[in-house]
């Protein structure tokens, strides 16, 4: 989901997708790993039936997949002179659409050894 902001709102909406697109319920547990931000955490946060929040510890930025996913993004930006925030964030939707249809170059770049695949370690 490409999202206009991040807050509790936008979160739980993105869970709810999220569950749906996993099939999240009773029987079909999911562990989401997520970091310490307010909207994950907060007590508004309408986690969906089977969505179990794993939180990673606070200054560990090496420990979320998400963040090897910058230099990703950021190709689409560099060495460019870009003139409006309007502009860069229609590049990055772009970019982000692109990188949708490419998931084993984001796959690369997101699981650790040690991260399970298909359910197997």
């Amino acid at each position: 989901m490409l999202l206009p902001t991040v807050n509790i709102p936008t979160f739980n909406v993105a869970l709810e997708h999220f569950a749906k697109a996993v099939g999240a319920s009773e029987t079909k547990r999911i562990i989401l790993v997520v970091d310490g931000a307010g909207w994950h955490k907060s007590k508004d946060v309408v986690w969906p039936t089977g969505v179990h929040p794993l939180f990673l510890p606070a200054y560990s930025p090496e420990l979320q997949p998400a963040e090897k996913l910058w230099p990703l993004v950021k190709e689409a930006t560099a060495n460019r002179f870009i003139e409006t925030l309007e502009e860069v964030e229609d590049i990055l939707v772009e970019r982000c659409r692109h990188l949708i249809t490419v998931p084993d170059i984001v796959a690369a770049h997101t699981r650790f050894n040690w991260w399970p695949v298909d359910g197997v370690q």
